[in-house]
């Protein structure tokens, strides 16, 4: 999206379409298939897209209500909402061995938001403002 102003529109098709692969697939496999390794698999598959699709709406309205000094592209918006289906599956995926305490949780996503950090601040150091040939004074 170059300088159109992104709506949520762009992005409806797809948190319903993840919300409903994801939740009906997880209903799907917790009901109807036996806890072998492909059905955990797909049990973390579908908790991954189940949150990201979930998180959608919330990260877009997030990023409208506290705007940042320069217009946020899409794919960031993408990429935080995986972030959120990859936490909640992390989680579910430690709770297997018992492994879940309130440090782990909240160093869990203290790490996340760390690389989040430092991957916008590398996005916006890398950001060029494009130069048009019309605006040269020679």
């Amino acid at each position: 999206m170059d300088s159109q102003k992104i709506t949520f529109r762009t992005y409806l098709s797809s948190a319903i379409l993840l919300i409903l692969i994801g939740w009906g697939g997880l209903f799907g496999t917790l009901y109807f298939s036996l806890p072998f390794v492909w059905s955990r698999w797909a049990f973390f598959v579908f908790v991954i897209m189940g949150l990201t699709g979930i998180a959608l709406p919330v990260v877009f309205y997030f990023h409208k209500r506290f705007p940042d000094e320069s217009p946020v592209e899409a794919n960031v918006i993408i990429r935080q909402s995986l972030w959120v289906g990859v936490y909640g599956a992390t989680l579910a995926w430690l709770q297997l061995g018992r492994l879940v305490t309130l440090y782990v949780i909240l160093g869990l996503a203290g790490g996340l938001i760390a690389a989040e950090y430092f991957i916008r601040i590398r996005e916006k150091a890398n950001r060029r403002i494009p130069a048009y040939p019309d605006d040269d004074p020679s």
